[in-house]
């Protein structure tokens, strides 16, 4: 794909590659570089794969924004609670932190390491503050004006940002593995998940509002489940449009769904805040978007691998990027 832009969520694949690779992958010194090395090889093969001119690896500067949590307390909150019993950095600041049990000990150094190869090879990061790397990527994928869009994450939630205008934007869907990727764009979505394809990426959100959850703390609409906030959503065309006909004693909304609708009208304007990425973050960006042809700091690198022994997976980078690498 020829002049295009690829946007990674950088902490869904490091986690990804962290758990799909064993612990016992260490640097010279004994240090865990399991999620390191996945996430080098993942940026090689998606390169390889789909050939981007540019990339951006977006970053959650705050995993649990306040603008979130002020309208929605319950937002993610059960992985504050998990993590403050345990006594885990609940922070966000350097990574994605979030409950023990999701983000071990082991895992929390290799960001560092991660974000200095980037850094040393001339990977550009972007990230927000008070913001996830959802709303990074929204930003961004909503500016473009030139180049086609692909958001590669194993969160569904970012089939939200699907689209054919201006740009086409596509969300590579890595959750079963980059093997079993799925490209979903406007008519993928719509096929799938039953919404208007019209509005596919805005559709599927208001389902989700609708549908709740309960892996970020989003309760729903009380007997509203996917096929029912699908169905809604596709006869009557928007959230907006749902609800207008629910307050309508005169429409054809269902009465349990009329009533679970009334009762969830404060929730749904906050859900709307919450669900939705933002497109107007204040981006935070290291440098250019486009892909590098040589190393940023070919010295920096080098030590790196030395230091932390990546040389294959630096090679297999170096590769993708038609680099040649020292040593």
């Amino acid at each position: 794909m020829a002049d295009s832009l690829m946007l990674l969520d950088g902490a869904s694949l490091w986690f990804r590659s962290f758990y799909a690779l064993p612990e016992k992958m260490t640097a010279p010194d004994g240090r865990p570089v399991n999620a390191l090395r996945g996430f080098i090889d993942t940026i090689a093969n998606l390169v390889t794969r789909e050939n981007p001119s540019r990339l951006v690896v977006c970053l959650d500067l705050d995993w649990r924004p306040a603008f979130r949590t002020d309208l929605i307390p319950s937002y993610k909150a059960h992985r504050v609670a998990e993590a403050a019993e345990l006594g885990a950095d609940t922070t966000g600041i350097g990574g994605p932190a979030v409950d023990v049990e999701e983000v071990p000990d082991t895992l929390t150094p290799q960001v560092d390491m991660i974000l200095a190869v980037l850094a040393a090879a001339g990977i550009a990061t972007s990230g927000a503050l008070g913001c996830e790397a959802d709303d990074v990527i929204g930003t961004l994928a909503f500016a473009e004006a030139d180049d086609p869009v692909v958001v590669v994450s194993g969160d569904r939630d970012l089939l939200q940002v699907v689209a054919d205008d201006p740009v086409a934007v596509r969300v590579l869907y890595v959750g079963r593995g980059l093997a079993k990727a799925e490209m979903m764009g406007p008519a993928e979505v719509a096929a799938k998940y039953a919404v208007p394809v019209e509005r596919a990426g805005l559709a599927y959100a208001e389902m989700s509002m609708l549908r709740g959850d309960p892996s970020d703390g989003l309760p729903g609409v009380p007997g509203i489940g996917e096929k029912t906030a699908a169905t809604l959503i596709s006869e009557y065309g928007s959230l907006d449009a749902l609800q207008s006909a629910a307050a309508d004693p005169a429409s054809g909304v269902p009465t349990r769904a009329r009533k679970s609708l009334a009762a969830s009208v404060d929730y749904l304007s906050a859900a709307r805040t919450v669900v939705f990425v933002r497109t107007d973050a204040e981006t935070i960006d290291s440098g250019q978007d486009v892909l590098p042809t040589q190393p940023a700091d070919p010295v920096a690198l080098a030590a790196l691998i030395e230091e932390l022994g990546i040389g294959a997976s630096v090679g297999r980078l170096a590769k993708a990027l038609s680099w040649e690498i020292a040593g």
